[in-house]
């Protein structure tokens, strides 16, 4: 039987559940890896599970989203990171050493292995043909502890890339292109897999900024087979010895195919506010810019900066912009600072950030009011870089330091200059003197964790009653994204004081939804939330179900709803509805007395189908919650915390 490679290494790591599409599975998980924005409150989750060490091949905490210490809150969050790493025998990457999923590729990633990870853009590493998949914090605790990590068996899509990039066309332009075709929307379950003869062309770096991406479709993940430029990669890494071959077979069936030809892509760019809202760089030529920034885990790699470094050599950036680059590792600063090119960026007028997240999460460097800022980052929701006003458009790095050059936008292809080839470098600089290495176990019990006053401990939900009874606390529209929910930027130094964190829950959308959803909850009303068409988009951040569930909310009804977003509702005991009629979302309003009899024994039934009364608009809708049974038993016990805890004792 021919086989995907989804199935070959979902297969090999299959440990509940039999594979069939669409049915819920639980594999085995090799690695995983947590950022500080979200680890935080994983390693609490983890703690709070009474488990006494790591069963993972390999766990690693990273400190790349919260580096800027205004304030004592991130500084003393990262010294409880680094304690815990000791405890409990996980590496720890220190501040300044480079975004996870950039040094996690470098360093760590292995073809054929499972990754979890606490961040949305881990399927990054499924350019090394992982299967490297984003979900919330606590579910990574569970797979840290060596519990299964469940998901829906996947709905595989093969894209064909046939041909190869022209010049001033990059990778960037390939994912998206793709999404263009496949939407942000419509593609939860799916897992798309890279294939054809278009694929030998594209080194392993390149391959990570199309899988990076394509966590803006909807996907569970995207995988590259390993090859020989995995092997050459791999190599340069002085890691040569963990490389395997790994590809799809020959007669291997998919879910459905999109085909690209590499040699027609022209360059492209997302407008706002949508990663999806694609159109040529040349439909927006001559458009004024007023900033750009260069870095992210999508496009910081080395090829990336020294790309960029070769355009601007020589040059001086416009009085009208400000342009600032971020290197996505320190293995990469390191290389640009030995070889030259970070003097010929600092002379052209770049800021020189950190590598870290930074501007693409919208906690520095924020652009001006009303203004046009240029990034090579991957998400450009509304609001998300830190000014409400601002309108980003994603590129690539050769169509964002075209637009550095001329201080406005302009089709890389029509500058007066030859095209930057740069070459893969047979060797990588390796120094990993920024990786703390796990203690020997004999030592790790000695380690005293520290708390500062920020952190508290992980809160936990109450078993569902049996009838959920409540008010409507906030209807939202279509497309809310996570920071919608939980806002970032400044409020994520607050991420592991829970009660503090929650009263920013829905602050872009309504300041006032946190006291009136606490006055509701100290009453004993439940809070519920009404929403449109891809509720939960963006982050993996689990704290906007956390602080919802802290804040008494009970259950989500939406159009649809998103994948990490909806298993995080679960793992807090909140139930996430969609409307069997879309219609019935036009029923309900703000502050709507809203019954569901007998939600107990429908969860406990295996029911899909329930009826919602509105008691205050006397209307009825019909509610659909499509929940495996291990699920329907995790919000029946509040949540998997709980759930969890229970199972153990």
């Amino acid at each position: 039987m021919d086989f995907t490679l989804t199935e070959k290494i979902l297969r090999d790591h299959l440990l509940d559940g039999s594979y069939e599409p669409g049915k819920e599975i639980g594999i085995r998980i090799d690695q995983t890896l947590t950022q500080d924005a979200t680890g935080t409150m994983a390693y609490l989750q983890f703690e709070s599970m009474g488990l006494s060490r790591i069963e993972t091949e390999l766990s690693v905490s990273y400190v790349d989203h919260n580096t800027v210490q205004v304030g004592f809150e991130n500084a003393d969050d990262h010294r409880y990171l680094q304690t815990i790493a000791e405890r409990y025998g996980i590496h720890f990457s220190r501040p300044g050493n480079g975004i996870c999923h950039q040094v996690h590729l470098e360093r760590f990633g292995r073809p054929g292995r499972t990754l979890l990870g606490s961040d949305s853009h881990t399927p990054t590493c499924g350019g090394l043909g992982m299967i490297a998949i984003g979900a919330g914090g606590l579910d990574v605790a569970v797979a840290m502890g060596g519990g299964a990590y469940y998901l829906t068996c996947p709905r595989v899509i093969r894209v064909n890339l046939e041909g190869e990039l022209p010049e001033w066309v990059t990778a960037k332009d390939v994912i998206l292109k793709v999404l263009s075709e496949l939407t942000t929307k419509g593609n939860v379950g799916c897992i798309c897999e890279y294939v054809g003869e278009g694929v030998q062309s594209l080194t392993v770096p390149e391959r990570a900024t199309i899988t990076n991406m394509g966590a803006e479709t909807g996907v569970t993940t995207s995988l590259f087979p390993s090859d020989e430029q995995t092997q050459k990669f791999l190599a340069a890494q002085d890691r040569g010895g963990q490389w395997a071959p790994l590809a799809a077979d020959d007669g291997a069936k998919y879910h459905r195919e999109l085909d690209v030809d590499l040699s027609d892509l022209v360059p492209l760019m997302a407008a706002p506010h949508s990663p999806g809202n694609i159109v040529p760089v040349s439909d927006l030529a001559g458009t004024p810019v007023d900033q750009v920034m260069i870095g992210s885990c999508t496009n910081s790699s080395f090829a990336d900066l020294m790309t960029v470094a070769e355009m601007v050599r020589g040059r001086r950036l416009p009085s009208s912009v400000s342009l600032g680059v971020a290197p996505g590792s320190r293995q990469v600063l390191m290389m640009i600072a030995e070889n030259g090119s970070l003097a010929d960026l600092i002379a052209f007028g770049a800021r020189i950030l950190e590598s870290a997240c930074g501007f693409c999460i919208g906690n520095s460097i924020s652009p001006k009011t009303d203004s046009i800022s240029i990034r090579t980052s991957n998400r450009n929701f509304k609001g998300r870089s830190g000014t409400a006003s601002a309108n980003v458009y994603l590129a690539s790095p050769v169509a964002a330091a075209a637009a550095a050059l001329r201080g406005e936008i302009v089709d890389p292809r029509d500058l007066e200059m030859e095209f930057p080839r740069v070459r893969m470098p047979d060797r990588f600089k390796v120094d990993d003197s920024m990786i703390i290495p796990p203690l020997p176990a004999a030592d790790r019990a000695k380690v005293s964790i520290y708390r500062g006053p920020n952190i508290g401990v992980p809160p936990t939900n109450d078993p569902m009653p049996e009838d959920l009874c409540g008010k409507i606390a906030i209807k939202v529209e279509d497309y809310i994204t996570t920071d919608h929910i939980m806002p970032a930027g400044s409020r994520l130094k607050y991420r592991s004081n829970v009660p503090k964190y929650s009263e920013f829950v829905f602050e872009p959308l309504d300041p006032e939804f946190s006291k009136r959803a606490a006055v509701r909850r100290d009453r004993g009303i439940a809070n519920l939330i009404v929403a449109g068409v891809s509720y939960g988009q963006g982050s993996s951040r689990e704290h906007a179900a956390l602080c919802p569930m802290y804040l008494g909310v009970k259950a989500v009804m939406a159009k649809s709803m998103e994948r990490i977003h909806a298993a995080n509702l679960v793992n807090f005991g909140i139930i996430p509805f969609t409307f069997v009629s879309e219609s019935d979302y036009d029923l309900l309003s703000r502050d709507d007395d809203l019954e569901i009899p007998g939600i107990r024994d429908a969860l406990e039934g295996g029911a899909e189908v329930v009826e919602a009364f509105d008691r205050t608009a006397e209307k009825k809708v019909i509610l659909k919650m499509v929940l495996s049974r291990r699920q329907r038993e995790m919000v029946a016990a509040g949540g998997l915390l709980p759930y969890t805890v229970r199972k153990r004792g």
